[in-house]
């Protein structure tokens, strides 16, 4: 049997409106702050072509996460600053960055974040791009800058090539999701199940002194806090999981019970 194209666009557009429906109701009650964004078909093509963790997906969970990305876009403000230039394609990036962790949990949103600074170049403590010290890829605002995060645009498209292990992007919304309870500290109350704090603290605690003693592939910075190293091992769990299974099981096995066990978060 064969369709009209016109029969095939609408069945399309419905069903568009339906995943729609399905994630406004599942996640938050953000206003929409961007009426126009990407287009659904190019979305589509950047996930498909630069997200590794989105063509691992089957075709239900795909539909799903290309809807949160919608999502994310129209609630959140996505904006150059310090002359950096942005493309749609940026854009699908740092929603996908937001969709990745929390990706597997029924509910889900950043009611702490209302827009997304995109920096061309990395940059210092006062937000300098031009100084010969700067060091920093992201943040997460505090103070005049809470409720921002700030991206540096190299580092956000290093983040999505081929065999990367880092992430900033990802880096980043997980510092957002730690700090949703109201404290930074490497314990996600957000989304962490309360059974899981004790053995997490303890493999944290553990692998933080292996790494301090240099007895660890897991790059110093890790090590720096607690809240730098959930963000660390957990660009490690989405972007290198089979790696992170072979070279750290305990690890990724909590990991997994923290991103991957679907429930609602409140």
């Amino acid at each position: 049997m064969e369709y009209s194209p016109i029969l095939v666009t609408v069945l399309i557009f419905v069903f568009g409106l339906i995943l729609v429906y399905f994630v406004w109701r599942n996640v938050s009650n953000k206003k929409v702050v961007n009426a126009v964004i990407p287009t659904h078909d190019t979305i589509l093509k950047v996930l498909t072509e630069d997200v590794k963790f989105f063509t691992k997906l089957n075709q239900e969970q795909q539909n799903t996460f290309v809807s949160r990305v919608e999502y994310f876009l129209q609630t959140t403000k996505i904006s150059p600053e310090k002359g950096a230039k942005i493309t749609d394609e940026h854009r699908v990036l740092v929603a996908a960055s937001a969709t990745i962790p929390l990706f597997h949990f029924n509910s889900w949103s950043y009611e702490n974040l209302d827009e997304v600074l995109i920096y061309p170049e990395v940059f210092n403590e006062k937000y300098n791009t031009l100084d010969d010290e700067r060091n920093i890829l992201g943040m997460v605002g505090d103070g005049a800058m809470h409720r921002k995060m700030i991206l540096s645009l190299p580092a956000l498209l290093a983040g999505f090539q081929q065999n990367s292990n880092n992430n900033t992007a990802i880096h980043e919304f997980v510092h957002l999701i730690d700090k949703a309870d109201g404290e930074v500290d490497g314990v996600p109350e957000y989304l962490i199940p309360k059974e899981l704090i004790n053995p997490w603290l303890r493999e944290m605690h553990e692998t933080i002194s292996l790494i301090r003693r240099d007895k660890s592939d897991i790059r110093d910075y890790a090590a720096t806090n607690q809240a730098e190293f959930l963000a660390v091992v957990s660009e490690y769990f989405f972007q290198k999981p089979k790696q992170l299974k072979e070279d750290h099981p305990e690890l990724y096995d909590l990991l997994d019970e923290i991103y991957n066990d679907k429930k609602d978060l409140k």
